[in-house]
């Protein structure tokens, strides 16, 4: 009887095995739902940040191009710039000079020469002066150097200088200060107006044109008359 009491205890070995696979399976499914729950959860993360991150460079990208672009563009320059010394068509530079009277500064090309001297070379220069009368002075020639800084402007070859009034000077170089309107030339100079001519060894000009000063040895040819008449 004791016998039979415990065979009818215990649990057919199929019974358990299935009871033992169920558990297995119970758990592999809790782990599974927890595992696609994480999912989920980082997804409904992960999926917006993309898409924000998608709008940013949709809207930032054409800016980063225009950028490179320009970028670009500005090295170019550099180089080209650096290549063949870079030079300024058709220059004009406008000032005024210790009366606060206007002056201006043109030339067919422009060269800086360097940052610390701020002087700049010319090519073809031609010097308009606006007197107080509102008469002008011209100067030209085929080359110069202005100095930004002192206002003052070096002609050289084929100078010529010429007034409102109607007297010319042609001279091969002449220092022109635009910052009072004064000049002056050391090489020979030859002058023509209503009331003669004249050759010298050099000039100084000052107030604007107003007295000429003809230095070392000078000839003139004067029209009595025409001073006559004046």
């Amino acid at each position: 009887m004791a016998l039979a009491s415990t065979s009818q205890r215990e649990t057919p070995p199929a019974r358990k095995a299935y009871s033992d696979l169920h558990a297995i399976s119970i758990t592999k499914r809790s782990k599974a739902s927890r595992s696609y729950t994480r999912f989920v959860q980082l997804m409904k993360l992960f999926l917006p940040a993309v898409a924000v991150i998608l709008i940013i460079m949709i809207v930032i990208w054409p800016h980063l191009q225009a950028d490179s672009r320009r970028f670009s563009i500005g090295f170019s320059n550099i180089e080209i710039s650096e290549a063949k010394d870079p030079s300024m068509i058709n220059a004009r530079y406008i000032g005024t000079d210790d009366d606060n009277q206007p002056f201006a500064i043109t030339a067919d090309i422009a060269k800086k020469t360097d940052d610390e001297t701020q002087s700049i070379l010319l090519e073809l220069p031609k010097a308009d002066i606006t007197l107080e009368d509102g008469s002008w002075l011209v100067l030209t020639s085929e080359t110069g150097l202005y100095d930004r800084p002192s206002q003052y402007l070096e002609l050289s070859g084929a100078v010529n200088l010429f007034h409102d009034s109607g007297y010319e000077m042609h001279t091969d170089a002449a220092g022109v200060d635009l910052s009072n309107g004064s000049a002056e030339g050391h090489t020979p100079v030859k002058g023509q107006g209503p009331f003669g001519r004249i050759e010298a060894e050099g000039f100084r000009l000052i107030d604007k044109g107003k007295t000429i000063i003809f230095t070392g040895k000078s000839q003139a040819k004067l029209y009595l008359n025409r001073i006559r008449q004046n």
